[in-house]
């Protein structure tokens, strides 16, 4: 059961005061029975009174506020978690789109997470839909199926895209990060009915490699009948077992968004983001990231401006 020592600061920079910083952070591990939390520490500057609550979708989210004026806030987390899925999952591949439709009746929340968006470019998703779908291929099959379609077609690609780019574009530039691919295999699951959900956390260092590790990272969880949630990961192409930590779960990524937050002031803002994640055998992965954000937020004074900001890798 490997044990990953998480090291994670977000670091907000103005180039002069701001107030009234309100914030919302879903940085705190998501409590299910795969991963067992032996340590987590949350320092934020001026150590603001956190009040926690549970979410709709099973995130325990923080907010906090700081009121006084400041020129830059951190927030630091370090996390020291368990994995304690097994290597090898036992996956149901029997399980039929029939026994599917049973489960989800009747169920809004599976209901809703199988209802694709409504998207300019859906002719497309449907193409690929009827190439990944074949009569009597179970459920699970079609979701692994997905995976390698899009692992084999998209090419993955750092910079053309950003936390605002749509599956429309996604599909116009057929590449992208990992954000990116969890939300087009999200469309083209939910346009075969088949429940998913975003899910936002890290990709822990392994002997093989993997896209995006040592950073925060996005996947998908698919229902399967017989089953229940099942983690998958297109950008690599695998099952999801014990090389990943999972921090929350959603419709899409706005749902999951590490950090959400406005404040007050006319300043422009930077920010950096950081991300360590140890392995027991001592292998350290460490990444730095300088986020682009609306050079103009915060112009005017009494404006609230939005700093909500992307990490996936």
């Amino acid at each position: 059961m490997p044990v990953f020592k998480i090291h994670h600061i977000t670091r907000y920079e103005y180039d002069r005061p701001v107030k009234e910083s309100v914030n919302d952070i879903r940085i705190y591990p998501y409590q299910g029975p795969d991963q067992e939390v032996l340590l987590h520490e949350l320092n934020i500057t001026t150590h603001p009174e956190i009040q926690t609550h549970i979410d709709y979708w099973g995130n325990k989210n923080g907010v906090f506020n700081v009121l006084q004026q400041h020129t830059q806030l951190i927030i630091e987390n370090r996390l020291l978690i368990r994995t304690v899925a097994p290597a090898q999952l036992r996956i149901n591949f029997h399980g039929s789109f029939e026994q599917l439709h049973q489960e989800c009746d009747n169920q809004l929340q599976l209901l809703e997470l199988a209802a694709p968006d409504n998207i300019s470019r859906q002719a497309g998703i449907i193409a690929i839909v009827q190439e990944l779908h074949k009569p009597g291929k179970s459920v699970a099959a079609t979701v692994e199926y997905c995976s390698e379609y899009i692992f084999k077609h998209f090419k993955y690609n750092k910079g053309i895209t950003n936390v605002n780019t749509t599956v429309d574009e996604i599909l116009q530039h057929h590449a992208g990060v990992c954000q990116d691919f969890a939300h087009l295999m999200l469309q083209i699951l939910r346009t075969l009915g088949i429940p998913g959900r975003y899910v936002s956390g890290y990709i822990c260092p392994n002997k093989n490699g993997m896209r995006g590790e040592g950073a925060t990272h996005a996947w998908v969880e698919a229902w399967l009948p017989g089953y229940g949630w099942a983690g998958i990961d297109p950008t690599n192409n695998v099952w999801v077992t014990n090389t990943h930590v999972k921090l929350a779960v959603g419709r899409h990524f706005n749902d999951c968004s590490p950090v959400k937050g406005t404040f007050k002031g006319p300043a422009k803002q930077q920010l950096s983001v950081f991300v360590s994640v140890s392995y027991e055998d001592g292998q350290v992965f460490e990444e730095i990231n300088n986020v682009h954000l609306n050079p103009h937020a915060g112009e005017q004074a009494d404006a609230p401006a939005d700093k909500t900001f992307a990490q996936q890798q």
